[in-house]
Order: structure tokens, then sequence, then C-alpha cells
């Protein structure tokens, strides 16, 4: 093995059971540009490729594959709703029922707002010592399809709100141990959930030792085009399934995804409301939905007094981030209306705005989500992030791992009055998540592997995707490891799932059913 100068040794990522801002004792190579402050690697490109692929092959050889099958809770692991009682300290205590509402649903519903359990539990698994930048919540309902800016269908990771440098085999493990968790909740038998988490994790092993042997330019622009992604579903499908994906991408490509953005909208009525003069007749407003949707002038006047001023100066901020050229066009569009809105599962409880501007006319629409940024779930395990702001991480990352980001992708620059960290995307630009509860097996198999792919391309842009293949190997070692961790770490999540039914039955957290 040849480790960088100053990295340390491969192996676990060992931290004290128990705490939440525990440090590592050897975490990855990360831990060589500072234990307080993840950062990625520097890819050794001066190496010849041979010797790259040694650096893997150690790895290898100090953790070897079969071991990432293990998972067992650690001694003094953390409650997992105590976690999310933590988490959830800085969050807008109105939304918190919803919040814990939706992850009671289900299994897959807990998993999917609970990140930050898995996290603490990846914690003590063991590691490679290569590092990339990771999604850090990578599980299959945060991949979806959307708008390039050339206006093209691509398939990629969708939500970057965890992601930070650390190690890619937590990014890997999340992916499965989702797949196995939506496969039960599916009911799918114990055959067909192991198949689908294995072609998963082979198709990201297989994917990552072809793009190891490309290019850095050609690796970089490894396309994610969705007709490509069409065809591999239509050479695996049934006749009934390829008509289903079809209609999915029928429906991603109507009307670039504005159709549904239509119900979010309804014309001023001209007549005096709350704070003021509602609007001219004609004039759009958004449609309060409470409390998933309310108007910002609309809110409690504690809660609304100064924020429709903040959130035109974190608009007016954020543009100073775009490139010249989309700083001038969004200078042609007008705020109309400001709402909060409540979004997915993981997220509820954070500051989350929805922005409604116009540009020639009222049907020129722009929507934007201005939605607060904090420290990523993995920061208490490898350190935290060297941006000033949370929300310049999230960009900074989405940037790095997607294959095409939104044009008006950025962040609030300077820390706002209110002390929170935002950034700003398009609301729906094209965006489209297929529904993994729906799924049947062969469906989901091929989504999953879809995943697989589209993560390892994410990864290679930023890790040694040389040293990971040969880490990796021929085998099918890796693949049948991780499908055990999957296995034993979904009987956990419906344990921790179990606890959180609990905790609301008790009373100790209050839950609103899921709207």
């Amino acid at each position: 093995m040849l480790p960088l100068p100053g990295a340390p040794p491969a192996g676990h990522a060992r931290l004290p059971a128990g705490r939440l801002n525990r440090e590592p004792d050897v975490v990855s190579e990360v831990a060589a540009f500072g234990r307080h402050n993840a950062r990625l690697e520097p890819v050794p490109t001066a190496l010849p490729p041979g010797d790259r692929a040694a650096r893997g092959k150690g790895a290898r050889a100090a953790v070897p594959r079969e071991n990432h099958a293990l998972f067992k809770p650690a001694v003094g692991r953390p409650d997992p709703v105590s976690l999310l009682e933590r988490q959830a300290v800085s969050r807008l205590p109105e939304l918190l029922p919803i919040r814990y509402g939706r992850m009671a649903a289900s299994p897959f519903a807990f998993f999917r707002g609970a990140a930050l359990v898995m996290a603490s539990d990846l914690a003590d698994t063991e590691v490679s010592g290569l590092t990339v930048q990771t999604c850090g919540d990578a599980h299959l309902s945060n991949f979806g399809i959307f708008g390039s800016p050339e206006r093209r269908l691509v398939f990629d990771i969708s939500d970057f709100d965890e992601t930070l440098p650390g190690p890619w085999e937590w990014d890997v493990k999340r992916l499965a141990a989702s797949a196995e968790v939506a496969a039960r909740g599916n009911g799918f038998g114990r055959k067909q959930r192991r198949g689908i988490v294995v072609a998963a994790v082979a198709r990201y092993r297989r994917a990552m030792r072809h793009l190891a042997g490309m290019g850095e330019v050609e690796a970089w622009q490894s396309p994610a085009e969705v007709d490509d992604l069409k065809q591999r579903f239509h050479t695996i499908l049934s006749w009934r399934e390829r008509r289903l994906a079809d209609a999915d991408l029928a429906r991603a490509r109507d009307r670039a995804g504005l159709h549904s953005l239509d119900k979010l909208v309804r014309p001023a009525a001209g007549k005096a409301g709350k704070g003021g003069e509602d609007g001219k007749d004609g004039e759009l407003r958004l449609a309060s939905d409470p409390p998933l949707l309310v108007r910002v002038t609309d809110l409690p006047d504690a809660e609304a007094s100064g924020l429709d001023a903040h959130l035109n100066g974190i608009i007016a901020n954020y543009r100073r981030t775009l490139e010249w050229d989309r700083r001038y066009l969004i200078g042609k569009y007008q705020v109309a209306d400001m709402a909060r809105k409540v979004v997915g599962i993981g997220s509820v409880g954070m500051r989350c705005w929805v922005i409604l501007l116009t540009g020639r006319d009222r049907e020129d629409r722009l929507f934007l989500q201005v939605k607060e940024a904090m420290p990523s779930v993995l920061s208490g395990f490898v350190g935290d992030s060297p941006y000033p702001s949370q929300g310049e991480r999230v960009v900074a990352g989405q940037r790095l791992m997607q294959a095409a980001s939104d044009v008006f992708l950025g962040w609030n620059p300077t820390r706002s009055v209110l002390a929170h960290d935002y950034y700003v995307r398009q609301l729906r630009d094209w965006k489209f998540s297929l529904a993994v509860e729906d799924m049947d097996p062969p469906a989901m198999r091929t989504y999953a592997q879809l995943c697989g792919q589209t993560l390892a391309r994410a990864h290679a842009r930023s890790g040694d995707r040389i040293a990971i293949a040969a880490y990796l190997g021929k085998s099918s070692v890796f693949e049948e490891a991780v499908a055990d961790f999957a296995a034993d770490y979904a009987d956990q999540n419906e344990r921790d799932h179990a606890s959180l039914v609990i905790a609301i039955e008790s009373g100790r957290v209050e839950a609103e059913p899921d709207t």
C-alpha cells in the first residue's frame, strides 16, 4: 500500500460508544487534513495507476471486504429517539409532530428520517481509509429525475443536506440498507430482498471499476441522462413494467415539470388581509395549505415580523453566489410572494421557504426554495465542514457530486441576522422521484441498480476511483458482505422504529398523522 504522506493507516472508524460529538480514533485519510475539519484527501494523480491500485489492494489487506458484513449495536448505543430529540432542538417546534408522524408511518419512513441514527452506527464500523465526497443520506428515495442546464432529463442524487467528505462505504451501506428496508415494506421474500441489495452493490462495484479505466475528464463527464437509463429499464423489465417506466418518463417531461406547481398558486382576490392588502386582482399568490404551506403574511405576528425583508435580503445575497450570466437572468424576475413549506421527512422542522417570482408576465414563473442548512449528521464523526456557511457546504458538495446541477443553485453568503444558514435552488426543476413503495421486485431491483451506478459515478468525481475499484475487486465478496450488513441493519431499524412508536404512544413525543 502506498498511503499519502501523513495519512493514518486504514482500519476502523471505531469511536467510543454512546456519545454524539465524539472524535474518531482513526476515521479515514480525512483525519490527515485536520481532526476537526472534514476535507477531501487529494487524489494522488501523480502516482501511476498501478500504484494507486496498490493503495486499494493494501487497504483490502488491512480491512478485508468480508468485514463489511458486520453490524453489531455498540455497547451503550444511543437511544434513537434521544438522537432525534437532540437533532430537533434547533428546529421549529410546531412542525416536529409532523416529522414524528411521518417517521412513525413505517420502518422505511423512519429510515428516511433517521440519517443521524445510522451515521452514529456507521461510525462504529470498519472503513478502508479511502474518502470521497459523500451524500451522507444515500437512501433509495434520495435519487430521482430532474432537468439539466441543457434541459435534458438526468437521473442523479437529489438530496445533499448531509453531504460531507467521509468514507465511501457509509453511502453504499445506507443505500443497501434502504433497499432491504424498502423491500421488506413491500412484502418481498428474503431471497428477493437479498437479490435486490446484492444487485445494487454489484452495480456500484462494476461501475467504479469501469470508471477506474477512464481518463479524468471522461470519468467526470460520465453520462446520467434518462434516455440511456430508459434503455436499461426496457432491457430488464416486463411489458407491464416498461409501460410504467414510459409513463413515469412522460410525466417527468410534461411541461418541464411545472404542472405539479400549479396547485401552489392562485390569483390574488384584491381584498385586504392580515398585514395589509392581499394584492391587486390577477396578481399571483401562493395558496396556503396550513401547516404544510403557509404564506408569510399568514404566519403569527411574532414569527412574521421582519420576515419579508429578511427573506428578500437572503435572495439578494444569494444572487452573488451565481455565475454572472445566471445572476443577470434571475435579475429579470421579481418576487411575487413567499411561504413557509414543510418538505420531506428528515427535513421537517427545518426552516424552508418557497419564493414565487414572475418574469415577463404572470405565466412566466420561477419557484425558488430557500432551505435551512444545518451541520451534516456526519460532522460529529468525521469532523466539521471547512466552509464558513453550511449552505455553501451543501452547494459545494452537490456541485461536486452531481453530473449536472441546478442553474440557480446557490447559498446565502453571509450569516443571517437570525443565525441560520440557507441554500437556494429551484423548486422542482423537472424533478420527479419514483415511488419506491409502489415497486414490485423486478422494478426495485432495476431501480436500486441505477442508484448504485449513480452513486459510483458521484464518488468517482471526488475520490480515488482507481484505489476504490482495486479495493472492491472482481469478485462478489463485497456485495455479499454488504447484503449481510443490510439485513442486520434492517432488523435494527425495525427496533428503532418500534421505539419511536412507543415514545409516541407514551406521550414522550407528540406526533400528527401523515398528511
